[in-house]
């Protein structure tokens, strides 16, 4: 179904999207303590607790239960309105992920661009630009679904 998709929101939606979940999967199971120093940018060594570090390992493995998900929906349903659902449900998702990084981060931090580490320029700029552009193309996505 996928395939049906206009060839920018298709490279976002099977390729983009599914990297994105991989590397955050892998920084929260494999190196959590990082993946927690990273989520606020800051001058000093950011301390892990054994709770912290696992709690990290179980967002890491949500997030690779979503790759599962982006890449099982979009590659196996022929069922426009799963993958209108889908997508709809991505689109509220990253919402959310982008206004609570910048909960987290604060007003100041969240605007002072130039000290974001790659971490934020994930959380905040890849995902609100990929946010922008499923906006963006959300017409162009809605009428390739409704003439299917």
């Amino acid at each position: 179904m996928a395939s049906q998709l206009p060839t920018f929101p298709r490279i976002i939606f099977t390729i983009v999207e599914p990297l994105s979940l991989l590397g955050g999967a892998g920084g929260g199971i494999f190196q959590p303590a990082w993946f927690i120093s990273q989520q606020i940018p800051s001058p000093g060594a950011v301390e892990s607790t054994e709770h912290s570090r696992l709690v990290a390992q179980q967002l890491g493995n949500c997030y690779f239960l979503l790759f599962l998900i982006a890449v099982g929906v979009l590659s196996s349903t022929s069922e426009l309105k799963v993958v209108r659902s889908y997508l709809m449900g991505l689109w509220i998702a990253d919402i959310g992920h982008v206004g609570l990084t910048a909960f987290g981060l604060g007003y100041h931090h969240t605007l002072a661009v130039g000290q974001w580490n790659a971490m934020t320029w994930g959380n905040i700029g890849i995902t609100g630009k990929h946010l922008l552009s499923s906006c963006s193309s959300c017409s162009s996505c809605r009428a390739a679904l409704m003439a299917s």
